[in-house]
């Protein structure tokens, strides 16, 4: 684990457009001074700024969107998956319209563009939420749940009937290594029998074969997957997004099944309400009991 803030070396620029909205998006990733945590700034609007925490969740229909003054940013998850997967606490986020812009359905665009630039320390430790007692939120089969654990770890189950996922699960201890190799490159997925609904509700708006993986009654409609579990995959990446919501990255393990935005950002929510199941401290905080556990 980390024990000191991170920001980018240098600024990041990326053009794109919203999955939902399909309007054009100008975006830039800009370093940020420790303790600022991850800022959005609407740049047509005067940089209007949104923090990035589980205070301004709106709406989690099909995407994770924020909102503060009536002012929203749409579809933040995979860029804050990427952030977060890539342990990355303090940016600006400025962008020119109301949706971050979907690039490849992943995090693989943000995540390149961060590595050419390269991501450096600050002076001042990280904070971590180390759970110390169950947190879950339920709803039938579905649920999500984070438990006490000394490494950070993610557990993510789905189980569809169409034949070309069915059930799949994933199993992985959290860290940047294990986020670029695993998770960043996953895409998000969607059904051709929901496309038209959704586009008669407004969304989808720019969604192509280019931007998502597509499936119809008898299987993928555009190309091969990078993963065999891509599904699965993505599904924690959304995750992992959502709770960065939490406010600070999380010493636990987190785990979910047949979930969606609306559990993940429900358990960022309870996670962040219930003070009394967890502590915010700095790696160097829990040193100080490991060496006492371990001497006893």
């Amino acid at each position: 684990m980390l024990r000191y803030q991170r920001t980018l070396r240098s600024e990041v620029y990326l053009e794109g457009i919203g999955l939902h909205t399909g309007y054009s998006v100008r975006l830039r990733l800009i370093p940020a001074p420790p303790d600022t945590g991850i800022l959005f700034r609407r740049t047509d609007l005067k940089n209007f700024e949104i923090e990035a925490i589980r205070d301004y969740v709106a709406r989690v229909s099909y995407a994770t969107t924020l909102m503060k003054k009536g002012v929203m940013i749409s579809t933040v998850e995979h860029l804050l998956s990427t952030l977060y997967g890539l342990a990355i606490d303090n940016l600006y986020i400025d962008l020119d319209s109301m949706e971050v812009p979907i690039m490849d359905g992943s995090g693989k665009r943000f995540m390149e563009e961060i590595e050419k630039v390269g991501i450096i320390e600050q002076d001042r430790l990280r904070k971590y939420v180390v759970i110390q007692e169950p947190i879950e939120v339920r709803f039938g089969d579905k649920f999500a749940g984070v438990y006490p654990d000394a490494t950070p770890k993610a557990t993510y189950t789905i189980d569809f009937e169409h034949k070309a996922i069915g059930r799949q699960e994933i199993h992985l201890e959290l860290t940047p290594d294990s986020y670029r190799r695993e998770i960043a490159t996953a895409r998000t997925f969607g059904f051709i029998a929901d496309v038209e609904y959704l586009k008669r509700s407004g969304l989808i708006q720019g969604g192509s074969l280019e931007n998502a993986v597509v499936l119809d009654h008898s299987g993928i409609v555009n190309n091969h997957l990078r993963f065999p579990d891509e599904f699965v995959r993505h599904k924690l990446l959304d995750l992992l997004g959502d709770i960065s919501l939490a406010g600070y990255p999380i010493i636990g393990h987190l785990c979910a099944e047949k979930a969606g935005h609306a559990m993940h950002t429900a358990l960022a929510d309870k996670i962040a309400r219930q003070k009394g199941r967890h502590r915010i401290c700095t790696l160097e905080d829990l040193e100080p009991a490991a060496v006492a556990q371990n001497a006893g």
